[in-house]
């Protein structure tokens, strides 16, 4: 059986297709990047665990399985800041598409590597995509949902945003121990191909006629500056601050971005669009941002070492025991964005940041015989409120952006999150390193070996603790008046969408 346009409707895809086509649209998208998004953020945690098996099956050192790593961050960084510009001018859809096909296909090239410079190279390849899947995808989503429903687009975003990262580990884990290591990428595969395809047959395309000339310089810029900060940062905690590479990359890639800064407040159509600094609201909302994913980023970085090195467990228990914070996200998350409308965004941000100091702080009491349900209640009370945190933040920042706008901001949003993350994974190891140096000097009892390195946790998650505290003082610079387009009482999506979507 088909219908007037031909189209099979008698068969299962058909039913599929035509369950997907009464959707609003902005269903859609919220579905299709939930797919590319899952699969990027999860991909940023699920490599680690399998890094001693690479090391063992490609006959390689740790510093050289780094790289497969560092490839895709550098790769990440240079495709951040131009995504925004690319998807203006080109095209959202045909942008989107075209970052999670090269995604999903890197990923099943890495599946099938057979040499450490394939598997890096491909990784590298993967970071393209993966550097433009989050921008674009926000802008789409935030463009597809109206500014009194942004509430509910960031309580989209934030679910794969925490869920990801936290299920990397416990996958990875259970496909590096009973399967292979090449099924922590050829995962990826079915999820960016299905995506793939719902966004061919139903995403609308979007293009800016104000996008203007590629800015190369601001590209060369971006792309160097980020590249050599970020691997500095990655670099720092283990070789030294002091030393000739992290110093050298460190001191030209804050030069870059200095210069970065320079060159795109004085030209007309800047790559990154620094002027929408001068919205307070996403100005304050960026600044809160970079404190609160540095604590939440470090913490992710350092819990799962202080898992494993210190309490024995492998990848998978240690990941069974942080994924109660997704859970907590899980069962806040739409409490949250009902009383974003009657609360507004500053009391929510500033209680959600206070929640999170205080129960992070408990860390700082986490001995080597403390019970893991102890933790795992810390960590889905901690999800309670990073839900009632982020999800404000994330509406409010983009309350004044306007369509025009949004490509560019959601770049600016991204970069400064992966920048936020490379400084709170620093800032935390490079506490935990010395202090632990520095006690464990001339040690060679296991046991005061074992304090001295708890010692050093307990100081890194004392570090994370006044991150987020900052984050929460910080908060007290959001106005509910400057995300007043995003508070009134949303509507009901009947009245925002048709009840069918017409493909062209």
């Amino acid at each position: 059986m088909a219908d007037p346009s031909g189209r099979p409707t008698g068969s299962v895809s058909g039913r599929g297709i035509a369950a997907i086509r009464r959707l609003p649209y902005k269903w859609i998208v919220a579905t299709v990047f939930v797919f590319g998004l899952f699969i990027e953020l999860m991909d940023t945690t699920i490599v680690n665990v399998a890094v001693p098996t690479l090391e063992r099956d490609l006959h390689a050192s740790t510093a050289a399985i780094e790289w497969v790593i560092l490839g895709y961050l550098l790769s990440l960084a240079v495709f951040i800041p131009a995504s925004g510009w690319i998807g203006d001018r080109v095209g959202t859809k045909k942008t989107f598409l075209f970052a999670l096909g090269i995604f999903t296909l890197a990923s099943a090239l890495c599946g099938v590597a057979t040499s450490l410079g394939e598997l890096t190279a491909f990784r590298v390849l993967q970071g393209v995509g993966g550097g433009m899947l989050t921008p674009i995808g926000t802008a789409m989503l935030f463009r597809a949902f109206p500014p009194i429903e942004r509430a509910k687009a960031s309580t989209i975003l934030f679910i794969p945003a925490v869920l990801a990262p936290a299920t990397g580990p416990i996958v990875g884990g259970w496909l590096v121990t009973h399967t292979s290591w090449r099924w922590i990428f050829f995962v990826n595969v079915p999820v960016g191909i299905l995506g793939f395809v719902i966004g061919l047959l139903f995403l609308r395309e979007h293009t800016e006629p104000t996008a203007g000339r590629f800015d190369l310089p601001g590209f060369v810029l971006s792309g160097a500056g980020l590249a050599l900060a970020l691997y500095a940062l990655s670099q720092g905690p283990e070789h030294g601050w002091g030393s000739l590479p992290v110093l050298a990359t460190g001191t030209i890639g804050v030069a870059l971005l200095g210069a970065l800064v320079y060159v795109e407040t004085h030209i007309e159509n800047p790559l990154l669009a620094f002027r929408l600094f001068r919205d307070r609201m996403f100005r304050n909302a960026n600044l809160v941002m970079v404190l609160t994913f540095s604590s939440f980023a470090g913490l992710l970085f350092l819990l799962p070492l202080f898992l494993q090195n210190l309490r024995g467990l492998d990848a998978f228990q240690s990941g069974l025991a942080t994924f109660p914070q997704a859970l907590g996200v899980i069962a806040t998350i739409r409490i949250v964005g009902r009383l974003y409308h009657r609360v507004g965004p500053r009391r929510l941000i500033v209680a959600g940041m206070l929640g999170m100091t205080a129960i992070t702080a408990t860390f700082m009491f986490v001995t080597l015989t403390t019970d893991l349900w102890w933790i795992r209640a810390i960590m889905f009370i901690r999800g309670g409120f990073m839900a009632c945190a982020f999800v404000p933040l994330q509406a409010a920042a983009y309350a004044n952006i306007t369509p025009t706008d949004t490509g560019r901001a959601s770049a600016i949003y991204s970069a400064q999150r992966q920048v936020a993350a490379a400084l709170g994974v620093a800032a935390l190891a490079t506490v935990w390193i010395s202090r632990t140096n520095t006690i464990n000097a001339g040690v060679t009892n296991r046991l005061a070996l074992a304090d001295g390195a708890l010692s050093g946790f307990h100081a890194a998650f004392a570090v994370a603790t006044v991150l987020v505290l900052a984050a929460a003082l910080s908060g007290l610079l959001v106005h509910d008046t400057d995300a007043a387009a995003s508070i009134q009482q949303p509507v009901t999506d009947s009245e925002l969408a048709p009840a069918a979507v017409t493909i062209d």
